[in-house]
């Protein structure tokens, strides 16, 4: 998808492996004037890759989401420039990005149960409630991008030093088949992403957090890089059993890969010939991915685990980030 996307703007940001922004400033005379590049990049993605999609158009980033959230399965919806306010004032709260249970509970407590009611409260009130977080919901609120992912250009943030992805459990479990599998799968995610931006890292961390909301980090650094499922997958699991004690429920499992170099070298934790069979393997399965879906293939560890997550990229400098743990 990503190629079909660049061949309409070079500002692209791949959200997920099925989300993306474009920054489209500048190709009117190419492309024609924003509805009509969202039709044209429409017709191109179901052409190309004989899948549907949902579009959304606005002046950030959050308003395009919301709008295509709103235009799914297969349509494409406009918010128009000074319309942001009005169109997010109706939804319901939990629209705006980065709100999860947690905090959809904590806002309906003060009274907040759609968009609108953000903007009541003002960002002062938000701020005494929700700290930093709060702040960034008031500008949610008016339509702007703003605080943690939203912080910089589309297609314009410095190289990642660090890919992660995480997921919260809608329950709290303690099966240690779930946990596995859903490790399973966030090793596959994250080896999925490291080849697409092709480096290869050496730390491998685990991140944890039981019912108690307690959380632990836990790393292990690999005698040569790595963008392989296999042994992200091998040393995540490894810390997991040495760190999870039987019974306690778990809340959220993350898997991070950080330590980068720009290519994996060919004799990595295996013999060469091992590693180039495990290559054609991964690359094998990433075009089945882009063609069928990020979960009609993956590691044998990772069956039964079927989400997906956004990914989370560590920068250089990265600003303190703003959304709360969910």
């Amino acid at each position: 998808m990503r190629l079909v996307l660049e061949s309409f703007s070079p500002l692209v940001e791949m959200a997920s492996i099925d989300e993306a922004y474009l920054d489209m400033t500048g190709t009117a005379r190419l492309h024609g004037p924003p509805l009509a590049a969202a039709h044209a990049v429409h017709a191109a993605i179901a052409r190309e890759t004989q899948l549907n999609c949902s579009i959304g158009i606005g002046t950030s980033r959050l308003i395009a989401k919301i709008s295509s959230d709103q235009a799914k399965p297969h349509g494409i919806l406009q918010v128009w420039p000074g319309a942001e306010a009005a169109f997010l004032a109706p939804l319901p709260v939990r629209k705006i990005p980065g709100v999860g249970a947690k905090t959809e509970q904590r806002l309906r407590d003060l009274g907040v149960t759609r968009v609108c009611d953000l903007t009541q409260l003002g960002p002062r009130r938000l701020e005494r409630e929700l700290g930093a977080w709060g702040i960034a919901l008031a500008g949610k609120a008016l339509g702007q991008d703003a605080g943690g992912w939203f912080d910089a250009g589309v297609g314009q943030r410095d190289a990642a030093k660090s890919i992660s992805h995480e997921h919260t459990f809608t329950n709290d479990t303690a099966d240690p088949a779930v946990l596995e599998a859903t490790l399973g799968r966030l090793s596959q995610m994250v080896g999925r992403r490291l080849r697409e931006q092709g480096v290869a890292g050496r730390t491998i961390q685990l991140k944890l957090r039981n019912s108690a909301f307690e959380t632990i980090t836990r790393a292990h650094t690999l005698a040569r890089p790595t963008n392989l499922d296999p042994p992200i997958w091998d040393a995540i699991r490894d810390l997991f059993r040495a760190n999870w004690r039987a019974g306690t429920a778990v809340r959220l499992l993350g898997v991070q890969v950080s330590g980068f170099e720009t290519e994996a070298p060919q004799n990595e934790l295996f013999d060469r010939a091992p590693v180039e069979r495990w290559r054609d393997a991964t690359t094998a399965a990433d075009k089945l991915r882009d063609r069928f879906g990020d979960g009609v293939v993956g590691l044998g560890g990772a069956l039964g685990a079927n989400f997906r997550e956004k990914t989370h990229e560590a920068m250089p400098l990265p600003k303190e980030k703003t959304e709360p743990n969910q």
